[in-house]
This record gives structure tokens, C-alpha cells and sequence, in this order.
């Protein structure tokens, strides 16, 4: 078992090496004729620079951060702070690069059909997500064995959780900022270009094209890889933390039988789950066909194989880790709450399909609802987001029931430790083990999103745009899908950080109180019920600012440039200030939103660790709600947009597909804005608790 953290390290050096082969094959495709390459230049210069900017903003932030860590922590958790943010920052960067570069690759290989597209798509993806996931694990692996096992630190798991709050912190603002820039540009574009002058999406007339395309970059790719890193560095740092503050663990006896077997069980499975990973991404090939179910089933076999090898080999690794240790009665209970993890987030992942796939019933009412208007379309979404919280949590629950019962068959006390909470804690790693070929489902949406946009801007053959039309809308449900693993997969990791929070209280010298007839506990409970709530509002109102901005510079373009909206030849928008003005935007509007996850649980725990604790726990319930509304509310409408702009309902420029945009309009922040950013800002809040308790106490 001493050597499960150096095998992780080459399943994710081999993770790497699979992103640099699929990084070759992208880039060695035609990237199409003189006005394709054009664009995807300048898609390519608007989010980089964008980035750039972002990162100068955040690496402020996280310096701050770090230099607080050194003083209340230790200066090794600093260290670890920084390379948690450097990582995932690099993981975004790395993934917004060959993003940019497959999007004109993919149009030019529609020319041939999905059959050549669909795995370009998916190859510059798959950089993304083995990128996320080999770089993630290689640096917690890194941090383990140097603190943990070589220098045996006093300190040593407090400075392996600082890893996760480096990561907490690049996601937070990646979302938010990403999530910002790209809805500011994509409400613009629509509302005017759609609604207003009546021109196709994305078409070369409309100023905002580009910034809508660049958006879809440092949002969809960037900011999702960000968010990814940090959840899956989570789901394998929440039971490793919760191990060590439980049975307060020294690094000196982190190799002792029972210990090493509980700290590197989550470890086993994020290696088998990263081999399984890699061979699944090599089973997803392209058909001729554009219908969306053929192309689904193609796009989903990896993952499916992926899941089911998984499956088997989480198994064998619990018999044969706790097999001959009499302190377990059960094994295979360890491996069930795994797997129960693993298929309750396939399972939340279909629920969201359901919701969010015009092949079912929730969408296409919503598309009938068109037909009396942009109100009923927008009451439909939203009733049909609050549903699937109802289907959601039913799940969760599932898991928690199931995870609970396998780790209290495994075993019933270790210590302080629980089995049961031990089951929820590694259920969480299970939801995220495949998170490479998750990930690379996941990014390859906004590159056919991106690929249609460029077929459109170079007017190339409508048969064209056909393609990449039936690419992306599978991207919307694959990307419902991987946001129902992340959020899934958050409320069980910040489940057992809060335990390993209230172990880090009570090993400090402190006493942690739940009791609700407590006044400061009913208090935390209440602004941990309405933070969600103000997180929320705070990112929506940033993308309403931003857009009004970007509509009113649309139309100013379109009145004052002569023949730009007749489209006469030689007439081009200036994109360029509708780059800066997101830019500009987005930078400024993610600072509150983003600082808040951090100042508001530092500024209760140091009046109440009860409070705080309260707050972790309204914050948790809420947020979970939240997030699954808004994710499937915002992909129905987007979704029952497509499906109108398919023929149904009066099909493009008719009223009812007006009213199918104004639908989208509305869920564009919800579901690549706030939804998506509040499963970080449950992690972030839980894991700052937990760094700074002793500090609290």
C-alpha cells in the first residue's frame, strides 16, 4: 500500500501524456480556409488575453491569502496554497488553448460529416479533461508524499488541505469571472442580434459574435476546468482530512496498517478511476448520422466503459486493501458506498438530461408554452428546474443512505471515526473517479458551439452548420451532466469536511454545538440560508449590467456604422470593443461575489465557531437546491430554443422562437453562471472553516 500515491503519480503523468497525444492530433487537423483561420485567431487573442488580465487580478487575491496562511497556519501551507492555484489556473489555461484551436478545426471536418467532427470535438476536450485530472492528482500526490511521507510534518494534513483551498480559490473566480464575461457577450449578441434585428446567431453582422465565441472559451472551458480541478482535489482531500483530524493522525503514523489503509483508499480509487478514463477515451468515435441520440450514445460510450471498469476494479481494491485487517467486518461495504457514489452521479447526470434534452417531455413544454408568449416560456423553465431539485435530492439522499449503510458494514468505529461517515466521504471521490473522460465530455460543447459560430461568420455551406448545430446540442446536455457529478459530488465532500472541520475544532481545544435552540447556531443557520441566495443575485446582476452595456454598444454599431446590419460587402463590426467591454465587465463584477465566500465564514468563525458552523449548514442545503434549479432551468430554455430553431413551433424568426430566446436569455446566467459557481462556494466556504479552525478556536 506505500506504493498507491507513486501509482497515482504515473496514472496522472500518464493522464498528461494522453493530452499531449490528443493536443498533437487536434492541431495536425486542417483548421479550414483564410476567414476560418481568422476567426479562430481572433477567438483565440480575445481569451488569452482576457485570461491574462483574470489572472493578474486573482494571483492579488491569492498572495493576500497565502501571506495569512503563513502568519494563523504555517508557511509549508502556503506553499501548497499557491501550487493548488497555480495548477488549476495552468489546467484552464492549457484547456482554453486547444479549445480555440479545435473549434475551426471541427467546422472544417463537418464539411465531411459528424463522423469527422464529433472526435475533433472530443479530442480537443479530452485535453481539458486529462489535463484537470492528471494535473490535480499529480500535485495533491506531490504535496502527500513531501509533507506526509518525506518530511514527516507536524503539520502535514493541515498543509495537504491548503492544496484545496489554492484550487477552491482559482474555481471561484474562474466561474464567476468566466461566467460573467461569456453571459454579458451572449445575452448581448441574442437579445439584439436575434430578437431585435432579426439575423441568424452568430452571424458576421453582429459586433458581439466574437465576444459570444470568446466567452465560451474562458467560461465554458476555462472556468469549467477550474471548477473541476478543485472538485475533484476535493472529493479525494475531504476523506484523507477527515482520516487524520478524526483519529488525530501524525505524518509519523500515516504508514501504520488501519491508517494507511483509510488515507490511501480514496487515493486507490482516483488511480483506477484515471486508468479507466484513458481507455474509455479511445472508444468514442464519430457516426455518420447527425440524429442526437446516435450521437449521444457515441459520445457516451467512453464514459460508460469508463464507469463499469471502475466499477470492478473498486472491488478488487477494497478486498484486497482492508481484506486482512481484522478492524473491518466488511470490505466490499467500502466498495459499495464507492459505487453507490459512482451511479447516484450517473444517475443525477440523466436526471438533468431528463430536464434539459428536447427528447423529453419537460422541453418540449416548454417550447409549446412559446406559443402564448415570452411569460409562460419563462414560468415553464422555471418550474421545470424547481422539479428537478425534487428528482436531485431524492438522489443525494439515495447516496447518502447507500454510502452511510457500506461504511458502517465496513466498519462502526475506528476511533472518533464513523464508518457511515467515512462511507458519504469516499461516495464523493466515486461521483469524480472519472473525471478525466468526464471533463472531456464536458469541453467538447463549447468547441462545437464554437464550430457552428464559425461556420455562420464564414458563411460557409448551411449543410455545415447542420453539423455543428446537432454537436451542440448534445454539448448543452453533456454539460448538464457533468454539472450534475460537480454539485452531486460537493454536498458529500463538503458533508465530510464539515465533520473533519468539527474534528480540527475539537483537536484545537474547542467545542463544536449544532443545537438549533442555541441562538448563534439558529443565526448561522439563517445567513447560511441566504447566502446562496445573495451569491446568486450578486453574479446575475453582474451578467444584467454587463449585457446592458453590450446591447446598448450592439446598437449603437448597428445605427452608426452605414451598411454593417444590410450586411454590404466590405462593412465589418468592431468586435474588438465588444471583447474589451466583457473583459472589462467581468473583471470588475467577480471581486464581491468572490471575495464573499471567503471574508463572510473567516469573519463568523472568529465571532462563533457555532455560528459557523450553523452557516456551513443552511449554506449547504440551500446551495445545493440552488444550484440544480438553475443549472436545468437554464439548459431547458436553451435547449427548447434549439429545438424551435430545429423547425419546430414556427421554427428561426418566428415568435415563437423570439420567445424561445427571451427563455434563454434568462437561463444564460443561470445556467453558466451562478448555478455552476455555487458548488464552489459551498467547498470554499467549508474548506477556509477548516484551515482556519484552529485559528477560530
Amino acid at each position: 500500500m506505500e506504493a498507491i500515491p507513486y501509482l497515482a503519480i504515473v496514472s496522472a503523468l500518464a493522464a498528461l501524456g494522453l493530452a499531449g497525444f490528443f493536443f498533437n492530433s487536434v492541431k495536425a487537423a486542417s483548421p479550414g480556409n483564410e476567414r476560418m483561420v481568422f476567426l479562430m485567431t481572433e477567438i483565440q487573442k480575445g481569451a488569452k488575453a482576457f485570461l491574462k488580465q483574470e489572472y493578474i487580478w486573482v494571483s492579488g487575491f491569492a498572495a493576500v491569502m497565502a501571506v495569512v496562511i503563513a502568519i494563523v497556519i504555517v508557511p509549508a501551507a502556503a506553499i501548497t496554497y499557491l501550487l493548488g492555484a497555480v495548477l488549476s489556473a495552468g489546467a484552464g489555461y492549457v484547456g482554453m488553448t486547444v479549445a480555440t484551436m479545435a473549434n475551426a478545426r471541427t467546422t472544417e471536418a463537418a464539411k465531411d460529416g459528424p463522423g469527422k467532427a464529433l472526435p475533433i470535438a472530443f479530442r480537443g476536450g479530452a485535453v481539458m479533461g486529462f489535463s484537470v485530472a492528471g494535473l490535480a492528482l499529480l500535485g495533491l500526490m506531490i504535496v502527500y508524499v513531501v509533507f506526509v511521507l518525506m518530511l514527516e510534518s507536524s503539520d502535514a494534513f493541515e498543509i495537504v488541505t491548503a492544496y484545496g483551498l489554492g484550487a477552491s480559490t482559482i474555481a471561484l473566480f474562474s466561474r464567476v469571472g468566466g461566467g460573467i464575461y461569456t453571459k454579458a457577450a451572449d445575452v448581448g449578441a441574442d437579445l439584439v442580434g436575434k430578437v431585435e434585428a432579426g439575423i441568424p446567431e452568430d452571424d458576421p453582422r453582429n459586433p458581439a459574435t466574437i465576444a459570444d465565441n470568446v466567452g465560451d472559451n474562458v467560461g465554458d472551458v476555462a472556468g469549467m476546468g477550474a471548477d473541476l480541478f478543485e472538485s475533484y482535489a476535493g472529493s479525494i482531500i475531504a476523506p484523507i482530512s477527515l482520516v487524520a483530524f478524526a483519529l488525530a493522525i501524525s505524518a509519523e503514523e500515516a504508514t501504520a496498517a488501519t491508517n494507511i489503509s483509510l488515507l490511501m483508499f480514496p487515493v486507490a480509487i482516483a488511480f483506477v478511476g484515471m486508468i479507466s478514463s484513458i481507455i474509455g477515451s479511445f472508444l468514442i468515435k464519430g457516426g455518420e448520422s447527425t440524429d442526437s441520440k446516435a450521437l449521444s450514445k457515441a459520445l457516451h460510450l467512453g464514459t460508460n466503459v469508463a464507469m463499469a471498469l471502475t466499477i470492478v476494479a473498486t472491488v478488487g481494491v477494497a478486498l484486497w486493501m482492508f481484506g486482512d485487517n481484522a478492524d473491518f467486518d466488511a470490505p466490499i461495504g467500502l466498495a459499495i458506498a464507492v459505487i453507490g457514489g459512482l451511479i447516484v452521479g450517473w444517475a443525477l447526470g440523466k436526471t438533468a438530461e431528463y430536464y434539459t434534452s428536447d427528447h423529453f417531455g419537460p422541453v418540449k413544454k416548454i417550447a409549446q408554452q412559446t406559443e402564448t408568449g415570452p411569460a409562460t416560456t419563462i414560468l415553464g423553465g422555471i418550474s421545470a428546474g424547481m422539479v428537478s431539485v425534487a428528482a436531485s435530492v431524492a438522489l443525494i439522499l439515495v447516496g447518502i443512505g447507500v454510502a452511510f449503510w457500506g461504511g458502517e458494514m465496513a466498519f462502526d468505529n475506528i476511533g472518533a471515526l464513523d464508518g457511515g461517515i467515512y462511507g458519504i466521504a469516499v461516495a464523493a471521490i466515486g461521483m469524480l473517479a472519472t473525471t478525466g473522460v468526464v471533463v472531456s465530455v464536458d469541453a467538447y460543447g463549447p468547441i462545437a458551439d464554437n464550430a457552428g459560430g464559425i461556420a455562420e461568420m464564414a458563411e460557409l455551406d448551411p449543410s455545415v452548420r447542420e453539423v455543428t448545430d446537432a454537436l451542440d446540442s448534445l454539448g448543452n446536455t453533456t454539460a448538464a451532466v457533468a454539472k450534475g457529478f460537480a454539485v452531486g459530488s460537493a454536498a458529500l465532500t463538503a458533508l465530510a469536511l464539515f465533520k473533519s472541520f468539527e474534528f480540527a475544532v475539537i483537536e484545537a481545544g474547542g467545542t463544536l454545538s449544532l443545537d438549533v435552540g442555541e441562538v448563534d447556531v439558529f443565526v448561522g443557520l439563517f445567513i447560511g440560508a441566504a447566502l446562496p441566495f445573495l451569491f446568486a443575485a450578486l453574479t446575475i446582476d453582474a451578467v444584467g449590467r454587463a449585457a446592458q452595456e453590450m446591447i446598448e454598444e450592439v446598437r449603437r454599431q448597428f445605427r452608426e456604422i452605414p451598411g454593417l446590419r444590410e450586411g454590404k460587402e466590405g462593412v465589418i463590426p468592431d468586435s474588438a470593443r465588444c471583447v474589451a467591454i466583457s473583459t472589462t465587465a467581468s473583471l470588475k463584477e467577480m471581486v464581491i461575489p468572490g471575495a464573499l465566500a471567503v471574508i463572510v465564514p473567516l469573519v463568523v468563525g472568529f465571532i462563533s465557531v457555532n455560528m459557523l458552523g450553523g452557516l456551513l449548514a443552511g449554506a449547504l442545503v440551500t446551495g445545493f437546491a440552488l444550484a440544480i434549479f438553475m443549472a436545468n432551468a437554464g439548459g431547458a430554455w436553451d435547449n427548447a430554443k434549439k429545438y424551435i430553431e430545429a423547425g419546430a413551433h414556427g421554427g428561426k424568426g418566428s415568435d415563437q422562437h423570439k420567445a424561445a430566446v427571451v427563455g434563454d436569455t434568462v437561463g444564460d446566467p443561470f445556467k453558466d453562471t451562478s448555478g455552476p459557481a455555487m458548488n464552489i462556494l459551498l467547498k470554499v466556504m467549508t474548506i477556509v472553516s477548516l484551515v482556519f479552525a484552529s485559528a477560530f478556536v
